[in-house]
């Protein structure tokens, strides 16, 4: 489980970091990174797999899980890059990402991580 100084919580938060309308995609899961940090404040982190996305409340749990743990473990190897510059980051599961095991879905978000400038 991800730390609470890592958890993005508030909707504000969420808005603002869909508002910058940055964003990179990869094998089923979007990323949305927010602002660049003036300061030296962790990253805070979301994860999001809408209603739409699957209508079992289980099938959607375990993907943000997934993603969830692939971060947490990034984030314990220091393996993050550039994505530490951003004041938030938003990994948002999709249709294609459902059915996928742990090894696809870390594969995916080490891609996208790697990818962020």
């Amino acid at each position: 489980m991800l730390p609470k100084q890592y958890r993005l919580k508030n909707r504000s938060a969420f808005k603002a970091t869909y508002k910058v309308k940055n964003s990179f995609h990869k094998e089923g899961i979007t990323l949305f990174v927010g602002i660049a940090k003036k300061d030296e404040s962790p990253t805070k982190v979301g994860f999001v797999v809408s209603k739409k996305v699957h209508k079992r409340a289980v099938r959607r749990n375990r993907l943000k899980r997934l993603m969830r743990e692939c971060y947490r473990l990034l984030l314990k190897e220091n393996e993050l890059g550039n994505t530490q510059k951003y004041l938030s980051l938003i990994f948002v599961g999709t249709e294609k990402a459902l059915g996928k095991n742990f090894e696809e879905i870390n594969a995916a978000i080490k891609k996208l991580v790697q990818g962020v400038q």
